[in-house]
């Protein structure tokens, strides 16, 4: 005699993991990095380009290398640069959203340990679809000299002459 119910629960975990994986597989994160930290320095930044092929938000990020993982904005206010953390950050379909420093980005804050260069930091993104569903993209992002702006692209070099 067969069960039908193992075999339901297994084909309702399959539509579900496939499910995700087409919610996931109209996001796409290109060239994610943290900045390194300093002795004593409990707090870092991640940056990457953010890009769906739908409308959707980056609603919260996670990471289990901080106690706080926050999205956050600077912006000129006057003539006083203000950061400060928002609820969510629109991805707008055929428009990459930048996450750099100086502007939008992932706030890491009481990092648990330092974060050397060539560290790898998990960071999972929180992205909410226009019907309200939510999924998680992972990415795992490299950490970069306290002056880098940005990494190299893959083959990119610069020449001085």
């Amino acid at each position: 005699m067969i069960t039908l119910r193992p075999l339901l629960r297994a084909a309702a975990l399959s539509a579900l993991t496939l499910a995700s994986l087409a919610v996931q597989a109209q996001v796409s994160v290109k060239e994610p990095w943290v900045r390194a930290t300093v002795a004593q320095q409990k707090t870092t930044g991640a940056f990457m380009q953010i890009s769906s092929t739908e409308p959707v938000r980056l609603v919260e990020a996670k990471s289990a290398a901080a106690k706080i993982v926050e999205i956050h904005e600077m912006r000129m206010d006057g003539d006083r640069m203000m950061m400060k953390a928002i609820d969510a950050l629109d991805i707008v379909p055929g428009r990459t959203l930048e996450l750099k420093p100086g502007s939008y980005h992932i706030m890491l804050i009481d990092v648990l340990k330092p974060v050397n260069a060539g560290d790898k930091l998990l960071l999972t993104l929180v992205i909410e679809g226009r019907d309200g569903k939510r999924s998680a993209v992972e990415v795992s992002a490299e950490a970069r000299a306290m002056n880098a702006t940005r990494p190299a692209a893959a083959g990119e070099h610069r020449h001085a002459h």
